[in-house]
């Protein structure tokens, strides 16, 4: 039997939160699998029933001309979600680059980390960099953990990672990489909405 994992501890993973048929996404769950942004709890809290999804949380927060929990989404989507893995992977992600690394990751099985991340970092961001910002990505990404150690930070024991418990990261690695990708994507469309705007 497969032990216990890092995702298996998880309040709610990206996976379980709801998407209505019109993309709109459930609040309450969106922010159990991402515990960390406080500010977007506070505006929950402070207004349950206009905050039943997070785009109209954030479109009722700017009505209120605050944009705490809005700017708050906004880094999260730039950040692709990927707060709660970045401390896994021991290298710190860059926009449109998290979920990219983690998505070639999972296609790739067998890849190396490190590698993973050279390559998504070729198609996202690279462009973008000049020559000194290319070296020191190419230096930050030397100390990306081997998948040994990766699956290791993801298993619940620190003992070797058995294969099975190794199969068992992998598919919910995928499934979480899936459930970013699609809500990254609701998300950075609804961003780009004249009334998500501040």
């Amino acid at each position: 039997m497969a032990s216990k994992t890092w995702f298996d501890g998880l309040k709610r993973s990206f996976a379980d939160v709801p998407v209505g048929a019109d993309n709109s996404i459930s609040t309450t769950e969106f922010l159990e699998a991402s515990e960390s942004l406080t500010t977007l709890f506070d505006r929950q809290l402070a207004a349950p029933a206009e905050s039943e999804t997070v785009q109209s949380l954030s479109v009722n927060e700017l009505k209120t001309k605050k944009h705490t929990a809005s700017e708050g989404l906004l880094w999260l989507v730039r950040y692709e979600l990927i707060v709660a893995l970045t401390p896994l992977s021991g290298v710190e992600t860059s926009p449109l680059m998290g979920v990219s690394t983690l998505r070639r990751h999972v296609d790739k099985t067998g890849e190396e980390l490190a590698s993973s991340f050279r390559e998504a970092y070729g198609v996202t961001l690279s462009k973008h960099h000049n020559f000194i910002v290319k070296k020191v990505f190419s230096v930050a990404v030397g100390a990306a953990p081997n998948n040994k150690n990766f699956y290791k930070s993801l298993a619940s024991s620190t003992d070797d990672v058995s294969a099975e418990t190794e199969a068992k990261i992998q598919e919910q690695l995928t499934r979480e990489v899936k459930a970013l990708e699609k809500i990254v994507s609701i998300l950075q469309k609804f961003q780009e909405q004249p009334d998500a705007k501040w």
